[in-house]
């Protein structure tokens, strides 16, 4: 996603050497996110882009728990998904999208998931990426994330969301206006 506010998406030096020893440790504890991956690449690849940094820091600010998942060889980027056991505690309550924001007439949320995650300059997971998140380990047992949704799902007022229960992950449509304390969504980013 390119930075659609136009702004330097830096963060602090101090920041960052926090950012990528958190980072390091999370790679280093999880390694069957990212079999075969190096972590020195990985540095090397995210070093190179303060303005992934920036977004990775949001991801981690807003209780994400970024970590590598996969490496795309033909495009040659590293894919990030957010790997917080529950969907994360600083992106819940939002809805869909700015649509969804605007048509609400009372009890806004503060904003929208979509809307959001342009800001941190990221994107919602895919219901398929939701699923090879899954096969990584179990999220969302209490919580659940909006994904991406379809065009032609949205444009008739609905959305998609997403959860694990009973040991199956589940994908259910809610209008897109509806906001949950228990559900927020997922980001990727690819670096």
């Amino acid at each position: 996603m390119k930075n659609v506010n136009n702004k330097k998406l830096k963060i602090s030096s101090e920041q960052r050497n926090e950012l990528l020893k958190a980072l390091k440790a999370r790679f280093e504890k999880n390694m069957k996110r990212h079999k075969g991956l190096e972590w020195n690449k990985v540095q090397t690849a995210l070093e190179k882009d303060a303005d992934k940094l920036w977004s990775l820091s949001e991801m981690e600010r807003t209780g994400g728990e970024p970590d590598v998942v996969g490496y795309d060889k033909k495009a040659g980027e590293f894919i990030f998904f957010d790997c917080s056991a529950e969907s994360p505690q600083d992106r819940r309550s939002v809805c869909y999208d700015r649509e969804a924001l605007d048509s609400r007439k009372e009890n806004k949320p503060k904003t929208s998931a979509v809307e959001m995650a342009e800001s941190m300059c990221v994107e919602l997971l895919t219901e398929e990426e939701y699923r090879d998140l899954q096969k990584l380990g179990e999220f969302d047992l209490k919580t659940s994330s909006w994904v991406n949704t379809p065009a032609a799902i949205r444009k008739l007022g609905g959305a998609i969301f997403c959860d694990r229960r009973y040991d199956t992950v589940f994908v259910y449509h809610n209008g897109a206006e509806s906001y949950y304390a228990a559900r927020g969504f997922r980001c990727s980013l690819r670096v």
